[in-house]
């Protein structure tokens, strides 16, 4: 079940993007601090929109429409995004996140 955050995140990603899949997956349970709370996630996106943009140019831009989610205290965003070449050249796969050492 997803948070407002979580739902947040992906209404803007959704609305910005377009894209061709979306998962956004709550982290935080990985990392320290009480249960329940929205403060690490992981982004999947793919989207026609990044034809052309370099990793840091698509990161800037999912970080400008995540602007209010950022200042509000979001602590930590991984974000993987992915043309639908580059999703196709993948064969779908997904990174797994690594265990938080803290």
């Amino acid at each position: 079940m997803s948070g407002p955050i979580q739902r947040s995140i992906e209404q803007k990603l959704l609305a910005t993007f377009q894209p061709a899949r979306l998962e956004v997956v709550n982290e935080s349970d990985m990392h320290k601090g009480p249960p329940g709370r929205e403060s690490h996630f992981k982004v999947v996106i793919v989207s026609a929109a990044f034809d052309g943009l370099n990793a840091v140019k698509r990161h800037r831009a999912i970080n400008k429409s995540l602007g209010a989610e950022l200042d509000a205290g979001l602590h930590a965003l991984s974000i993987h995004a992915w043309t639908l070449a580059q999703w196709e050249e993948r064969g779908g796969l997904i990174p797994d996140s690594p265990l938080c050492g803290g």
